[in-house]
């Protein structure tokens, strides 16, 4: 879970940059080190890029916002092309084209630039830097270390942008020759230190320099708590929660390493800490404003602690601190909405939703994806055709759902309805996609999405894995085996099951087993949704024996306990072989409930070998299992005919119409939407 408190206690400590067309400049990696208390020279840095800004003429400054714009709405290419075609340029305008390119870690392009500039400020230094450090390898951070090292004039975002570089990339030593060279230390540089001692799971060093601050701001304490926790330090925290905490000037400032803290105890599971934490943080008296009284609960530490309790599945105790606070967020309504969505109580869920005051696309989505789980389609589509403003996330929601609850054509038309909205497909709208297709056999339709694949997104694994599943399902076996091969090692155990199980699944048992076989030799462990599969390619080729040492397998060499699926397969393996008594001693010791799948394997064994005795044993169990289902009635009927036995195929006849069963007709839905 993400520690979403931090993003607005930064907030309150960092400065923004002083004028709308600079507010790109920096990245996520370097925004943070622009503080409020910083010293004379930053504040004297500030003023001369606002009188940069203010200097230029209109137009200029007309095409740097123009540019800073397009960079915003994720329109690089066309910012670029506005750049090329410009006459005048000033240093804000390379500066803001520098930054683009450096936010999509198109390091070469953002360098180029830095190399054709006319004139230089420290900004576009420490934008190529921070450019170098955001990029993965000793090259990139060579090249950050070389320009660092050719500046004419460093701040101290320069000297913080590689101190905390170097601490991402796991280079304490250097990190540490640039902290104790530096002229002058700032409280940001300490915390990128610190930062990176914890980021590196060295947790003494870290605290002892916490300890050696000379001085603290609103961050430190923070940064050492949230630090701890991703370090499974909890404890260690919270002491020095109360050491240091105590002594802390800005009471006010507390409050956000308390709810880190209560968030970190949520997180882990640690319920009852983070409420003896909640608890510990005095509530707001409205009495008159005192240094103490300003140490109390915000909206966050409600928000921290409710969410602790919706994570732990205890949703009443949610509700009562819910129904407690004076204040509520639309974080708070969307907690305790997805609170009762993931516990499928929507009656609980739509009347809180329907109470709130302002309700996002995120309590929106909530709701939808809640109906959608629990089958309730229409009321899913109710919500979403009236939803003001919709995002992918609602769109995918209801494609998953109709996906789930197999209604595949109104998936399809789903999808169409968002094409014709402009909203482009994501993986997990393409994943739904690929499996609706793979439970329809719609290979056409499942050729089509593989192209939008290709021309839309980078195939991940799990959506390689989808796309292997509907071609092995619709039978285009070699084409699932190209895209088995093409992943080469970035396969998992689903890419190995898919592939395993559409050979077995289509009568390529050899194959099945040899791919088993060399998963075993890669050390890919299998699950017992491989066993399945293998068990069943040995049904197909009636691998007796060898089926028999798979199936003891999954337990003595991979501790996977048989399930009624796999007990199933291995009837269907002996019962094919025409030892039809083994099979019924395989389903009298079962340490599970025979359910359909094993009398059936019974029963069409039976039928293939003649046995007309065990035939009506496993029958009269699949009438019990399956009442209304004609299928057993008809295969006895069928048996008893074949045999001779005329009495008892009528005795069959006359139990279906007095159980009044209907013989059903058969249907394919092979092709079905395929258009």
């Amino acid at each position: 879970m993400v520690l979403w408190w931090r993003i607005s206690s930064l907030r309150r400590f960092v400065r923004a940059p002083i004028n709308r067309e600079l507010s790109h400049l920096y990245s996520r990696d370097t925004a943070p080190y622009i503080i409020t208390r910083e010293s004379v020279q930053l504040t004297r840095y500030h003023s001369i890029l606002r009188r940069k800004t203010s200097d230029a003429p209109p137009d200029i400054r007309r095409a740097n916002k123009n540019i800073t714009n397009l960079i915003r709405n994720g329109r690089l290419e066309d910012a670029r092309r506005l750049f090329d075609n410009l006459t005048h340029r000033n240093t804000v305008t390379w500066n803001s084209m520098i930054s683009g390119h450096v936010q999509q870690r198109e390091i070469v392009k953002a360098r180029n630039l830095f190399d054709e500039m006319p004139q230089r400020d420290v900004v576009s230094w420490n934008l190529m830097i921070s450019g170098y450090f955001s990029c993965q390898g000793n090259r990139y951070l060579d090249e950050g270390r070389n320009l660092f090292d050719e500046m004419p004039e460093r701040d101290f975002i320069s000297w913080n942008t590689m101190i905390s570089g170097y601490a991402k990339a796991g280079k304490m030593g250097e990190a540490l020759e640039l902290f104790n060279c530096m002229p002058v230390k700032n409280v940001v540089s300490w915390n990128a230190v610190i930062s990176g001692f914890l980021r590196n799971r060295d947790v003494k060093t870290a605290v002892e320099y916490f300890k050696r601050m000379p001085e603290r701001d609103s961050a430190s304490l923070g940064v050492l708590v949230s630090g701890l926790i991703q370090n499974e330090e909890l404890n260690e925290a919270e002491n020095l929660l109360y050491e240091f905490g105590e002594s802390s000037d800005g009471k006010e400032d507390m409050v956000h390493a308390y709810n880190t803290l209560i968030a970190g105890y949520g997180q882990k599971g640690r319920v009852a800490d983070a409420r003896r934490l909640f608890d510990k943080v005095p509530s707001c008296s409205g009495q008159g404003i005192s240094r103490k009284k300003r140490f109390e609960r915000n909206v966050i530490s409600w928000n921290s602690m409710i969410m602790a309790y919706i994570k732990a599945g205890d949703v009443v105790s949610a509700r009562e601190l819910f129904d407690q606070m004076t204040e509520r967020d639309t974080f708070s309504w969307n907690t305790m909405v997805s609170g009762y969505v993931h516990a499928s109580n929507m009656n609980e869920a739509s009347d809180l939703f329907s109470k709130m005051p302002n309700p996002d696309v995120l309590s929106w989505n909530s709701i939808i994806s809640g109906y959608a789980q629990t089958g309730k389609l229409e009321l899913a589509r109710d919500y979403f055709e009236r939803m003001p403003h919709k995002n992918r996330v609602s769109w995918n929601s209801m494609i998953s759902g109709c996906e789930t609850n197999a209604d595949y054509e109104g998936a399809i038309k789903l999808f169409r309805e968002m094409q014709q909205a402009g909203e482009k497909p994501d993986r997990h709208t393409l994943s739904s996609l690929l499996s609706v297709c793979a439970e329809t056999v719609a290979l056409f339709l499942g050729v089509q999405i593989h192209q939008l694949v290709t021309k839309t997104v980078i195939p991940d694994i799990p959506l390689n894995n989808s796309l292997i599943t509907m071609y092995a399902r619709c039978g285009a076996i070699h084409e699932a085996r190209t895209i088995f091969e093409k992943m080469k090692f970035h396969k998992d155990v689903i890419s190995w099951n898919a592939m395993v199980g559409g050979y077995a699944s289509h009568g390529f048992a050899f194959e099945a087993l040899e791919l088993f076989e060399l998963m075993k030799c890669l050390n890919v462990r299998p699950t017992r949704i491989t066993f399945i599969s293998v068990l069943n390619a040995c049904a197909h080729a009636g691998l007796v024996e060898q089926g028999r040492l798979y199936f003891k397998s999954m337990d003595s060499e991979f501790g996977i306990k048989p399930e009624v699926e796999h007990f199933a397969s291995l009837v269907d393996i002996v019962g094919r072989d025409g030892q039809l008594e083994e099979a019924m001693e395989v389903i009298n010791t079962m340490p599970v409930e025979p359910d359909k799948a094993v009398w059936g394997a019974l029963l069409g064994a039976c039928r293939v070998h003649n046995n007309v005795e065990l035939a009506r044993i496993a029958a009269e169990a699949l009438m019990r299992l399956e009442p209304e289902s004609s299928g057993p009635y008809v295969l006895l009927y069928n048996m008893y005919a074949d045999a001779g036995r005329w009495d008892d195929a009528n005795e069959i006849r006359m139990l279906m119409e007095t159980n009044n069963i209907r013989k059903e007709p058969a249907y394919s839905r092979v092709g079905s939407t395929s258009s």
